[in-house]
């Protein structure tokens, strides 16, 4: 098994990271490094994306490539990086190896496909803000990864939920956790760079800040409630200007590190 690790500006990382999930639907390892982030791939010598292109996709922003020999006991070791994730009591999600949680809600993703089992940040913010809502009505996922919102969306009991993703990868693993978790979703390709946004009153977006902004206005017509994730703490003012512009407004908001998660609401 091979690592192959690209660091690039923290400035720009969010723009590379955009570029190199068009090379690596299966998700990447992210770990952040100060001023920089370095993005790591995993495979076998042949099936890892090439470097001429992963060096085009960082651009400007590339400091480093760099690539190691995993040792054989790596899924094992793997797998010790995977535990439950408890929010508040209510939520558990688990890798399958894990026994059952104590908790009303215990949703079972498995963290090797697409973009893991939640416990990133980012999608940990969306879930805290989730609960802090009652959930009613229909609910859409933006960028739905493995599907992880988009599930514990109809388990806490939005319908109908739609969840939304332009990587095949992404897609293939959203229908399998449904599958796994017995939760009936609408899985739909949409690239939302370019495509209409499904609206509805409740949507969370853990996108990159561009596509934030790209697609406020757009939310806005049906949206009553937006869960905005993905931020970057300098770039959260940006995000919320944007929202402002279309009549959302921010009702709470979480931080953590440099990650930040906002609540947006109507009135």
């Amino acid at each position: 098994m091979i690592r192959l690790a690209i660091r690039v500006r923290r400035e720009q990382s969010e723009l590379v990271l955009a570029e190199l999930l068009q090379l690596a639907p299966g998700g990447l390892e992210e770990v952040d490094g100060g001023e920089e982030v370095e993005y790591a791939l995993y495979g076998p010598p042949g099936e890892l994306p090439a470097l001429p292109a992963l060096r085009a996709a960082a651009g400007d922003s590339l400091v480093e490539v760099s690539t190691e020999e995993i040792p054989d006991n790596w899924a094992d070791r793997w797998r010790e990086f995977h535990k439950p994730l408890v929010l508040d009591g209510k939520l558990t999600i688990r890798p399958p190896w894990e026994p059952r949680g104590k908790t009303p809600i215990d949703l079972v993703v498995d963290p090797g496909r697409a973009f893991g089992t939640g416990a990133h940040a980012t999608t940990r913010m969306c879930l805290e803000l989730m609960l802090s809502r009652p959930a009613r009505g229909p609910f859409v996922d933006l960028g739905c990864g493995s599907g992880v919102l988009a599930i514990a969306a109809a388990r806490l009991g939005y319908q109908p939920v739609l969840a939304v993703d332009n990587d095949p990868a992404a897609i293939e693993a959203t229908h399998a956790n449904a599958a796994t978790n017995a939760v009936e979703l609408e899985v739909r390709r949409v690239d939302l760079r370019t495509d209409s946004v499904p609206l509805a009153p409740t949507v969370v977006a853990n996108l990159v800040t561009a596509l934030l902004v790209q697609r406020a206005t757009s939310l806005s017509p049906g949206a009553e409630r937006v869960i905005a994730s993905g931020i970057l703490a300098e770039e959260a003012e940006r995000v919320v200007a944007a929202f402002a512009a279309a009549r959302l407004r921010e009702h709470a908001r979480c931080v953590d590190g440099d990650w930040v998660a906002l609540l947006f609401e109507t009135g």
